[in-house]
């Protein structure tokens, strides 16, 4: 009888090499079936999620957190006097006498004297001279008392997780653009650190997705994309982000309509250091193909100051200069291999 040793074999077994692609988090058989951008070009994703329920207080939440100052504000002020103009329809709907004292403010309007009154109750500042008659008018206002400490405590609430919150508002390009790069060719985007505060220790992560033919199948694969530079200490003027198309790069011999066949999509995660709240924070970007530009280079961004101090104009982010057709929409000679080099060069002659 054979030894279980004797079934063994004499190597083990080596390990197999890692794949030089990933899926990013989206799932590798979920990302052949999807269609269209995985990410807004604000950076927000465009996937679902169901089982969940509606979640409205928590999406409410978001978007009360993410809204812009002005809107706010103009929503919250908006909620506070539509509320007040509820119970004060309430109020006159119980009839003239439920209202005592209007004799004494000045008001001849019956609506302004309910929301005068409903405004003091809501707030907990008083109503004046103005007080309730009657079970009904005493309980509306019972009821009022409770609901507007509540609302207020939560708009405040909302208004102090806006101003301590960390953020980072960075600022891309309108379009990528496939421009001259050292005698090739560079894919490129600009960001700009949109507020005030500073920021350092800036690190950027590329991907690009494509759909590729493999084994006669064609499937989504990711490849991240190598750049010129993925980090800078000081983020006080601009980036151009560059990857250069090298023989080894994912889009090496790309065309216009390779990336639009490939539906390819770049995909950008930027993380840093936000020196007022001293803590790490991340934004996305999203470029899909019809977003990229070619035969085209970014205009200069600089701006002259009066003190003569190193400036940008923001506005010029995204600005472009045109350039001959073919610079950069037909390959270059060195990023293609040894045996499509001389092909490439007799297409662009």
């Amino acid at each position: 009888m054979s030894s279980p040793a004797e079934h063994e074999p004499d190597e083990a077994p080596l390990p197999q090499p890692r794949s030089i692609y990933t899926d990013l988090g989206f799932g590798r058989v979920v990302a052949q079936q999807v269609r269209g951008r995985f990410l807004s070009h604000a950076g927000e994703p465009t996937s679902r999620k169901y089982g969940l329920g509606a979640q409205r207080i928590e999406r409410f939440y978001l978007r009360a957190l993410n809204a812009p100052i002005a809107s706010f504000l103009g929503w919250g002020l908006g909620a506070l006097l539509l509320l007040n103009g509820c119970f004060a329809l309430a109020y006159l709907a119980l009839g003239d006498g439920a209202l005592h004292g209007a004799d004494l403010v000045g008001i001849d309007d019956p609506f302004l004297r309910a929301f005068s009154f409903s405004v003091g109750i809501f707030t907990t500042t008083g109503t004046g001279p103005l007080y309730a008659v009657g079970s009904t008018a005493h309980w509306l206002s019972i009821f009022e008392s409770f609901i507007g400490p509540f609302v207020l405590v939560i708009a405040a609430g909302l208004l102090i997780a806006r101003l301590t919150r960390p953020r980072m508002r960075i600022l891309f390009s309108d379009s990528a653009v496939v421009a001259p790069y050292e005698g090739g060719r560079g894919l490129m985007f600009r960001m700009v650190n949109g507020r005030p505060g500073e920021v350092s220790d800036v690190q950027v992560r590329v991907s690009i997705a494509l759909f590729e033919t493999v084994n006669g199948q064609r499937q989504r694969s990711f490849h991240p994309l190598a750049l010129e530079r993925d980090s800078v200490e000081f983020f006080t003027l601009h980036w151009t982000v560059v990857h250069p198309i090298t023989a080894d790069s994912p889009l090496h011999g790309a065309t216009p309509e390779s990336l639009r066949a490939a539906e390819a999509e770049v995909l950008i995660l930027v993380n840093a250091h936000e020196e007022t709240f001293s803590t790490r924070v991340t934004t996305r970007a999203s470029y899909t193909w019809e977003e990229i530009r070619w035969d085209a280079k970014f205009a200069s961004i600089f701006a002259t100051s009066p003190d003569g101090a190193i400036a940008i104009d923001v506005e010029r982010l995204g600005r472009l200069e045109r350039l001959e057709a073919g610079t950069t929409s037909v390959p270059s000679v060195n990023e293609m291999p040894a045996i499509d080099a001389q092909e490439a060069e007799s297409r662009r002659r």
